[in-house]
């Protein structure tokens, strides 16, 4: 038990450290910089060629999803996620050493080139995040928590950080133990995520691209458009165009759907008019007990 206090107590220390070096002292590999960038690059594309001229600059909820931004990807790690992943990933090695596995690693990747492993990441993790995704908006219990992200009204670049902090958990359980089997390091992690996080804000941003045929691979803003509409066609009730990054899987699964072009159609869900404004009513409404009853 003191070796998971410790765990606890040194991931709150060392995450508070962390973070003040990366913002003190830029780096290749700085998270918190990369990010600012990313985010800076896409909004001047959506200043500059804007898809939906009428849509102010400053659009609905701006500064929630800013928040958004600040608690997913930094406060919400600071206040408690590091922590519990931390510990979550010490009992899961202290299980698997009960029956004398020390080492989860099964491929071994190192010795393809750089690009292939990247690559190898890349849709290996995506394809994971597909099917996380879908389940996000077939199963009753975590679709309370997704109504959070569907909650956008007005497309832009930082809606793609509006979501309730548990997928946060959702998505790392489910990807950590076909990740750690293949033998990844830290770079490639970093480069995978980024080139998906730059991929995330040009599908939510307020920008007309396709990318043509390359579309049937990438997903892109004229796709992902549809799965923010709030009316859903009848085929499919539970959504549809559940690609991250890639629109391959909703393509080979036939969970595609581009009717028509999507410029100027309504976002959210059924019912999101009662849906709370604000990040603390948000966060707690699916714990709210009256959801679950039937």
């Amino acid at each position: 038990m003191n070796k998971y206090l410790k765990i606890i107590q040194d991931s709150f220390t060392g995450y508070f450290n962390y973070l003040v070096e990366e913002i003190a002292n830029p780096s290749l590999y700085n998270y918190f910089y990369w990010l600012i960038g990313l985010s800076l690059l896409v909004w001047v594309l959506e200043i500059v060629i804007p898809w939906r001229r009428n849509q102010r600059i400053l659009r609905k909820d701006f500064w929630l999803d800013s928040f958004y931004i600040l608690f997913n990807f930094f406060l919400f790690s600071l206040v408690g996620y590091n922590a519990i992943s931390n510990v979550g990933v010490e009992l899961f090695n202290d299980v698997l050493s009960l029956f004398g596995i020390t080492n989860l690693v099964a491929i071994e990747v190192q010795h393809f080139p750089q690009w292939v492993q990247l690559l190898i990441m890349f849709v290996i993790a995506d394809f994971i995040q597909w099917n996380v995704h879908r389940q996000l908006h077939r199963r009753p219990w975590l679709w309370e928590f997704h109504k959070v992200h569907h909650s956008v009204k007005e497309m832009a670049f930082a809606a793609q950080f509006r979501f309730h902090f548990m997928e946060t958990i959702f998505y790392k359980s489910v990807q950590y133990i076909p990740l750690a089997m293949i033998g990844f390091g830290i770079q490639q992690f970093f480069v995978v995520h980024m080139f998906a996080v730059f991929i995330g804000h040009l599908n939510h941003a307020n920008l007309g691209w396709s990318y043509g045929y390359f579309g049937y691979i990438i997903n892109n803003p004229k796709m992902h458009i549809w799965h923010h509409s709030k009316e859903l066609p009848e085929k499919f009730k539970k959504g549809m165009n559940f690609g991250l990054s890639l629109s391959i899987w909703d393509y080979l699964f036939r969970t595609a759907y581009i009717p028509k072009n999507g410029k100027n159609i309504e976002l959210g869900f059924e019912g999101d008019e009662d849906f709370p404004g604000g990040f603390v009513h948000q966060t707690m409404h699916p714990f709210q007990k009256k959801h679950y009853k039937n």
